[in-house]
């Protein structure tokens, strides 16, 4: 093999997270984090905290509901510019998940780089709603097209980024926000003051937002106030919705 070429891989469904329910109704797919430009196997080792938790919360949350929960296996570490193949293995996912389950909707839970293949897919005919967590976007370039965003019309959306995260820039989430809300009204985006980019700081929070978030786009469960006035809310405010602590202690359901 010569050593620019790229290996080929096929990307992979995780076992679906918790008991696997008797009818499934709706499905989430977890896109870890990557790496900008890499040809690597995705680490089997590497810590994946927040997006097993998340796994975790969300199929306790739609338990009840029949939701499915499964991580996405990446061929690459790499997005590898316009090969996107973080992208590409999402939207692969989200085919698989139609021929497995059938027309069930799907939201998008995308940490990191995931976070950007998760906002890029967006259109999938099954996909009703994503979540993007500190999403790897990239800087503005003049010279570049700007990261699309009408994908995500007809879908609903929601970014969460932590003030101080110095890998991601959450003023980039917040430009791109800002231009996805223009043509799409059910975008929101939160805040989490003081945290970084694991969201170590108030795991819980996000957490208990992500879940209330997706049961009520899955599922039609009404949503916390927050979200219900962050969607509703013009920008810039509820795109700079503070992400209460606590917050999830008591939701209305």
């Amino acid at each position: 093999m010569g050593q620019q070429d790229t290996p080929v891989r096929t990307a992979g469904l995780g076992r679906a997270v918790g008991a696997a329910p008797t009818s499934v109704c709706g499905a989430v797919l977890l896109l870890p984090g990557g790496e900008e430009v890499s040809a690597r196997r995705p680490s089997s080792v590497r810590p994946l905290t927040l997006v097993r938790a998340l796994g975790r919360a969300l199929a306790r949350a739609g338990r009840a509901e029949g939701l499915a929960v499964h991580t996405v296996r990446y061929r690459y570490r790499g997005w590898n510019g316009g090969e996107a193949h973080l992208a590409a293995d999402a939207e692969w996912a989200a085919d698989e998940v139609v021929r497995r389950y059938g027309d069930v909707p799907v939201c998008l839970v995308g940490v990191d780089m995931g976070g950007r293949a998760a906002l890029r897919v967006g259109g999938h005919e099954a996909v009703n709603s994503v979540v993007a967590l500190a999403p790897w976007l990239p800087e503005e370039d003049v010279a570049a097209p700007a990261e699309p965003v009408k994908q995500l019309v007809g879908r609903r959306v929601l970014i969460a980024h932590g003030t101080d995260d110095e890998r991601t820039d959450p003023e980039l989430s917040f430009r791109y926000a800002a231009r996805a809300k223009k043509v799409n009204r059910e975008v929101c985006r939160f805040e989490v003051h003081s945290d970084g980019h694991g969201l170590h700081g108030h795991r819980s929070e996000v957490l208990s937002l992500t879940a209330d978030f997706a049961m009520g786009a899955l599922f039609g469960h009404s949503v916390s106030r927050p979200v219900e006035d962050a969607l509703a809310a013009p920008p810039p405010i509820g795109l700079r919705m503070p992400l209460a602590a606590g917050f999830g202690r008591s939701l209305r359901r």
